[in-house]
């Protein structure tokens, strides 16, 4: 059987691509409360000052901060209570020398008003009076004008992936509609005599199709649209009609198993015909994941991902997860949460390879412990009982139990 050459460490394969990547999706606009996890296609700018007018922090009384100056419980200050700014209005009250007025957090200040009492710094004399037992000083208890936001500020750059407080900010300051890369759309294909729709019961040597519906969950979470092109059996014209088909309506082809270099599979042969420069890289040093396919084909990503379930779902997380995002333009691409935990066995390994193991995880006396869920790659519940990740640096040739390690969460 041919053996992998010029297998690349799973880092280089995706810059090799990255590298020759040129397109970009095209922009769309869409409601800001329709945006969330979309990327930002251009800059957006603040229309105007946030807030827009001196607001109060607190509950208390507005004042001009002179008139507190020196006061104590011991000698207080007096003040003429001579109105309330009533929440949603402007006020109508203009403070003068020894003067207050009600205030609630959010409100607007009077004019003449440059600080804010808290209310339990005070004691109200008479419904006209009251004495204040701390100073305060000019500003304290008040958001200005723009100290949030000033008009003209990028409040989201290009490139930025929304997230809930980013839906906010645009909110507050009247965007409604934001201008975003449009979601990427993927490709999937399926291939093999073996593989049967989910709703049939296989016969002897069939397998159900997993693949199609991991691959497009993985694709709907990194915010992509997948489009299912059903299962190819193992037949160049068929599976090469079936990458033209995807290539014709999406931005990213993804093929299922056909990655390997047994006779059977074709999956660079289909590629290599379809456009230029064709096939980059097929073989990462990566377990699991080793005949991985990545394409250029005509300025569209293509993949061939291995058929084993567990290794196609890490490959996607390392070579298609961040070509989608690259695609949009995003310029910090989620990262995932990373918890350090305690190996409770040994994980052997190889030095040049780079090893994804998957890990559950308890906790006890405050400390994180990784226990590894080894299984072979076709089986895809060895993923379903794990809560995340450990990585083997290509560096290393395995890691120890009891040692320190950062574990990727899956989300």
């Amino acid at each position: 059987m041919p053996e992998f050459f010029n297998v690349l460490a799973p880092a280089v394969a995706l810059h090799t691509l990255l590298d020759c990547l040129r397109t970009r999706l095209e922009a769309e606009t869409v409601p800001t409360s329709a945006a969330l996890g979309r990327v930002t296609a251009i800059a957006v700018l603040a229309p105007e000052n946030l807030p827009a007018f001196p607001r109060s922090t607190m509950d208390g009384y507005a004042v001009r901060a002179n008139d507190t100056f020196g006061a104590s419980e011991s000698l207080p200050a007096y003040l003429e209570v001579v109105g309330e700014v009533p929440m949603g209005r402007a006020p109508t009250m203009t403070l003068t020398v020894g003067q207050a007025a009600v205030a609630y957090t959010g409100g607007m200040l009077p004019d003449g008003a440059d600080a804010v009492v808290m209310v339990e710094n005070t004691q109200a004399i008479d419904a006209t009076c009251i004495e204040i037992f701390r100073p305060v000083a000019p500003g304290e208890n008040v958001v200005q004008v723009g100290e949030d936001v000033r008009i003209g500020d990028v409040i989201v750059p290009a490139g930025c992936l929304l997230r809930p407080q980013d839906i906010g900010g645009l909110v507050s300051l009247g965007i409604t509609q934001v201008e975003v890369s449009q979601r990427p759309r993927v490709a999937i294909v399926s291939t093999g005599d073996e593989i049967v729709s989910p709703d049939t019961t296989p016969a002897p040597g069939q397998v159900r199709d997993i693949n199609t519906y991991t691959v497009a969950a993985l694709v709907q979470q990194a915010g992509g649209v997948p489009v299912s092109l059903g299962i190819v059996q193992d037949d160049y014209a068929a599976q090469r009609r079936a990458a033209q088909a995807g290539l014709a309506q999406a931005d990213v082809l993804i093929f299922s198993a056909g990655s390997s270099v047994s006779s059977r599979d074709m999956t660079v042969q289909v590629l290599n015909s379809l456009g230029v420069p064709g096939v980059l890289v097929h073989g990462i040093a990566h377990r699991p994941g080793k005949p991985t396919i990545v394409a250029l084909i005509d300025g569209k990503p293509a993949f061939g991902l291995p058929g084993n379930p567990v290794s196609a779902m890490i490959v996607f997380g390392i070579l298609v997860r961040p070509t989608l995002y690259a695609l949009s333009g995003c310029s910090q691409p989620p990262q995932p949460t990373l918890v350090s935990a305690r190996l409770t066995k040994n994980i052997p390994s190889v030095t040049g390879r780079e090893d994804h193991v998957q890990v559950r995880l308890s906790c006890a006396d405050g400390t994180w412990h990784a226990e590894p869920v080894f299984g072979k790659s076709n089986l895809i519940y060895t993923l379903i009982r794990a809560a995340g990740v450990v990585v083997v640096p290509m560096d290393k040739g395995g890691l120890y139990a009891g040692e320190e390690v950062p574990v990727q969460i899956y989300d």
